[in-house]
């Protein structure tokens, strides 16, 4: 199955890293059900590997190829298509040949051999706006992605720092990227809540009662798609376990935001 962002509204979801079958396999048979139910595009996420964890001991996944197989797993079990991170220009290739969409993490959004990398694949590229870019800065991102070789391009609004160990977001963001980069632009509704450094041991914290409501402004401020991390059971998920969504609760929280949407949808890009 092939992937496209310009198919609006859609949604990203899965873990934040590669886990257990068990877990991969609940969490992709939940958002195919989903997609059905809700008549969306839905792309499955997780990363083989969180390079930028806040210590050496913080949980990174299984590594490149047992990650890849993991996700072919998931593809081959229910035909969505798949989403991961990529951290280095060596990693773009090999991930291309097993996944549909290659990302660039926010951290990383200026990094310009791995966006050049990630263009040259050929396969459809988000980029995640570092949390200190301006809106319009995201352009250079892009421009880079694109003139690699990738045509279908995204970007991702994920919060900005707020002083130190909190997120902000700034709704203005969704039409000012979306007009400086011609590209859509997704929210990322859990990562945005997140408090970096602010959880136990130094792992990031957060405030997921704030997903609902970011999720609902977001839709109606004109973002294109949303993005969520959603685990079966998110008190005990191996990264990001302060924002993770819980899964059997993805419907009651994207319906509502896909009907702000709907009505909102032709009074924003006015």
């Amino acid at each position: 199955m092939s992937w496209s962002f310009r198919e609006t509204p859609f949604l990203i979801a899965g873990p934040c890293v590669v886990e257990s079958d068990d877990v991969m396999n609940r969490t992709a048979e939940a958002l195919a059900a989903l997609a059905v139910r809700l008549g969306i595009p839905v792309c499955f996420k997780a990363s083989f590997d969180k390079a930028n964890r806040a210590r050496l001991q913080g949980a990174r996944g299984p590594g490149l190829d047992e990650g890849l197989r993991a996700l072919e797993g998931v593809r081959a079990l229910t035909g969505l298509p798949l989403l991961t991170d990529v951290h280095e220009a060596g990693q773009c290739a090999p991930v291309a040949e097993v996944v549909d969409v290659l990302q660039v993490p926010a951290f990383l959004c200026r990094q310009t051999d791995l966006l050049v990398a990630a263009g040259r694949t050929g396969r459809p590229v988000n980029v995640k706006k570092g949390q200190w870019m301006a809106p319009e800065a995201m352009l250079g991102a892009l421009e880079k992605v694109r003139e690699s070789g990738s045509a279908d391009v995204a970007v991702t609004e994920r919060g900005s720092f707020f002083g130190y160990g909190d997120l902000v977001v700034d709704m203005r963001s969704f039409r000012r990227m979306a007009e400086a980069t011609g590209a859509p632009v997704i929210y990322d509704a859990t990562h945005s809540v997140q408090q970096p450094g602010q959880g136990a041991g130094g792992t990031s914290g957060g405030q997921r009662e704030f997903i609902p409501p970011l999720l609902l402004a977001a839709a109606a401020a004109g973002a294109d798609g949303f993005f969520l991390e959603t685990h079966p059971d998110p008190a005990h998920a191996l990264s990001d376990a302060a924002t993770q969504w819980p899964l059997a609760r993805l419907h009651d929280l994207l319906a509502p935001a896909l009907d702000v949407w709907a009505r909102a949808r032709d009074v924003v890009r006015a």
